[in-house]
């Protein structure tokens, strides 16, 4: 299986079939067993990885310097703003030099074209740290996550409730992939993106999976073994349309009440930052039912395992 990632790009779930999504998860897995033994895990010392961030992070940022600090890797962080590419050089010249200096690429960004060009013009494996389309890092980390708070995911339904972005899409294809069941409470009207939408619901066929776009909250928290907080607003987006999608989602906001309406173990997942108040009210953080950190945690684990698939 190590072959299969070896020198290759991770941009997206979509990308990949189960044995390949469950090999990260395991790898994953067994890298944060290592760190709770402190055990050395320096297995990529002496690379060198460039850590491109277009996009404000507390998480993934972190996370990566982490990772990469226990594998040995030494990261070279990149600011925008200081590349000649804010000037008008093609990302496909500043790629290719980035190919001769660095063993890869950690890179968030905006569209999901821009990490897929990437990947096309450089030899060293790209990963994808956040586009609108997929947050692959996060789908692991939350994978991770239900593996060791409910053994496996065999019967398990997912109440995901926030806006319809990069992870409630990684969210789509994992379920699908993996035969969970997926409800996803949005308002009326509000419908995923049509490539992701297809591609879920062709793996859904095939694994079973039924993944279900409804406007009615209750309907999605019934006998949900998992609530998925989301926020309800995306970075960089306008004034008004913050506004507008708050308004919109407020009746989605994840309550004790909301809680209530799940299963009696249910537990509370949120990739992060959580605006209390908004998408989730304080006291479902802070309850017994919240595994935010343990997740959030999750998320070095995560590209501990992927870093070390890829890696050369």
């Amino acid at each position: 299986m190590r072959n299969r990632f070896r020198g290759k790009d991770y941009l997206a779930f979509k990308d990949m079939d189960r044995e390949e999504i469950e090999f990260i998860v395991d790898l994953s897995l067994d890298f944060k067993k290592k760190w709770a033994a402190r055990e050395p895990h320096e297995y990529l010392k002496g690379q060198v990885w460039a850590a491109l961030f277009e996009k404000n992070s507390t998480r993934t940022r972190n996370a990566f310097q982490r990772a990469a600090a226990d594998l040995g890797i030494t990261t070279v962080y990149l600011r925008p703003d200081e590349l000649q590419s804010g000037r008008g050089e093609p990302l496909k010249d500043t790629a290719r030099m980035f190919d001769r200096y660095y063993d890869g690429l950690f890179i968030r960004t905006f569209g999901h074209e821009i990490v897929e060009e990437y990947a096309k013009w450089m030899d060293h494996p790209v990963i994808n740290g956040l586009t609108t389309l997929a947050h692959p890092t996060q789908g692991i980390a939350d994978l991770m996550t239900i593996k060791e708070k409910k053994g496996g995911y065999k019967g398990i339904k997912i109440c995901y409730a926030g806006n319809l972005y990069n992870v409630c899409y990684t969210t789509m294809i994992m379920c699908a992939t993996l035969g969970m069941d997926l409800y996803v409470a949005r308002p009326e009207g509000m419908e995923p993106v049509q490539e992701i939408y297809e591609e879920t619901m062709r793996r859904a066929e095939a694994t079973g999976a039924k993944i279900v776009f409804t406007s009615d909250f209750d309907e999605a928290l019934k006998d949900a073994d998992i609530v998925y907080g989301m926020s309800h607003y995306s970075m960089g987006q306008a004034p008004e349309e913050v506004e507008r999608l708050k308004k919109a989602f407020h009746p989605y906001q994840v309550t004790m009440e909301a809680m209530k309406k799940a299963k009696k173990d249910a537990i509370f997942m949120h990739c992060l930052p959580a605006y209390r108040g908004i998408d989730v009210t304080d006291e479902v953080m802070e309850s017994e039912q919240s595994v935010v950190w343990d997740q959030g945690e999750n998320r070095m684990h995560s590209i501990k395992g992927i870093l070390a698939a890829v890696a050369r």
